[in-house]
């Protein structure tokens, strides 16, 4: 066996189960390879019962080989002297708060070491998101209690409290206005349980504190907003608010991002914050550099790319949706224009998201597969589109021109029903064929093309 080098750490490819690379030099000092490619180095010992002990360092990664190797000998010099380390960390650990708990995490969150979707470091809109709810819900009701003494009853409490408004506050902030109002209620409870879980498995996996996560298992509640969808009806009265709305040029740019995220499916961030660069009206595509998903190519709909063909573009700003104080940023005042919108309506309880689902089950309406929705919505899980696809497969532009135009006719006020939707299978064929022809680099096969069309 060789020294335990950075060199033969990376050459360590993971395997079905996880095992173990010794260091040649150091006696007890090694590194876990796990199947999931995490490599965790250790030193192992018998302490002066002759017990033995493996104390965990560190993740390859987060510290060096070098560094975990002084860890290793700091260790065995303490055994020597009759000690035992990981009992003397563990006890020291394990009087810790949750609050005490919650900072460490918020430091390596702020660090770039707590991982998100796809094992890529939190965004940092995903980090300001989880420091709001450890810091209004969280420490406010479980942070005086050891985290080893927090049980499933005390996770479900706090998220009962949370549910029942407990936590609700207003606070101030730097804004303009000066002022936001904490409301928590049952997506903030969900949401915040899910995130003490994740809190709770850093303390297990990398501290070592407790040994079962007392929020695993705890019944969630189901958002109610989630469920709600527009139907016929309801596309034709958003036309008609935002027809009204538009009227008042203070909301015309506030109308066109509304317009966008129906037709498109896109969530509101990724609408405001499009920048020009992004916008690929001969590819039909939406071509983000930074979403949810990381980097995401997302099918553009006929009635999109007409609008943003006609949309002036000049100008110095980055943003397609420039900010009206300051260009270098995108539209700042949405929130508070899209409350005024709809204030009073028969939507007044819609958000933006409600109108992303309802891209969705528009498109599962007319008969799209989940597969299809999925890579509409540029889900990771649901088709490689999202991230790797530089030429759009005809299908989902096709899918795209369809649920888009069918949407973009209901706002415009069209009494359709998607159960006798316009396209019928022999246009529908002709549009596929049309988009083929310029995409030799993706051919589809004749029965294929059928099915589609079918």
């Amino acid at each position: 066996m060789s020294k335990l080098t950075k060199t033969v750490v990376d050459k360590a490819e993971p395997r079905d189960r996880q095992y173990t690379v010794w260091c040649g030099e150091l006696k007890g000092f090694g590194v876990f390879v796990l199947p999931s490619g995490t490599r965790t180095y250790f030193v192992d010992y018998r302490n002066a019962n002759n017990v033995r002990r493996r104390m965990k360092l560190g993740r390859h990664g987060q510290i060096t080989a070098e560094q975990a190797r002084t860890l290793a000998i700091q260790a065995l010099a303490e055994v020597a002297k009759g000690n035992d380390p990981l009992e003397e960390r563990n006890s020291t650990r394990k009087a810790i708060s949750v609050k005490g708990l919650c900072e460490l995490y918020i430091k390596e969150l702020e660090e770039g070491r707590i991982l998100g979707k796809g094992g890529r470091p939190k965004k940092a809109s995903t980090k300001i998101t989880d420091l709001g709810r450890i810091n209004r819900h969280i420490i406010p009701l479980l942070g005086k209690k050891q985290v080893t003494h927090v049980t499933k009853a005390d996770v479900t409490a706090m998220m009962k409290d949370i549910m029942a408004g407990k936590t609700r506050m207003s606070e101030k902030t730097k804004k303009l206005r000066g002022r936001s109002v904490v409301r928590g209620g049952i997506g903030a409870a969900s949401r915040t349980v899910g995130l003490l879980g994740g809190i709770f498995t850093y303390a297990r996996d990398e501290l070592g504190i407790i040994e079962v996560n007392p929020a695993h298992g705890v019944r969630k509640p189901k958002d109610a907003v989630r469920k709600r969808r527009l139907n016929e009806d309801e596309y034709r009265t958003l036309g008609r608010i935002l027809a009204k709305a538009a009227e008042d040029e203070r909301y015309t740019r506030t109308v066109e991002i509304i317009r966008l995220i129906a037709m498109s499916g896109c969530r509101r961030g990724e609408i405001i914050a499009v920048q020009k660069s992004e916008i690929d009206t001969v590819g039909s595509a939406f071509r983000f550099e930074d979403t949810k998903e990381g980097q995401s190519v997302r099918p553009m709909g006929l009635p999109i790319v007409e609008y943003f063909d006609e949309r002036n573009m000049d100008g110095d700003s980055l943003y397609v949706f420039p900010g009206e104080r300051n260009p270098d940023r995108p539209f700042g005042s949405f929130p508070r224009h899209w409350e005024k919108i709809f204030a009073g309506t028969e939507l007044a309880d819609i958000t933006a998201h409600v109108l992303r689902h309802s891209f969705a089950s528009m498109a599962n309406d007319l008969g799209f597969t989940e597969i299809t929705i999925a890579a509409l919505l540029g889900h990771a899980t649901g088709s490689i589109t999202s991230r790797y696809v530089h030429t759009l497969d005809a299908a989902l532009v096709m899918a795209a021109d369809t649920v888009s135009g069918y949407i973009h006719a209901l706002l415009n006020g069209a009494e359709l029903s998607h159960t006798h939707y316009a396209l019928d299978r022999g246009s529908r064929k002709a549009a596929l064929e049309r988009f083929l022809t310029p995409r030799q680099d993706a051919p589809m096969q004749a029965e294929e093309l059928d099915r589609l069309a079918a």
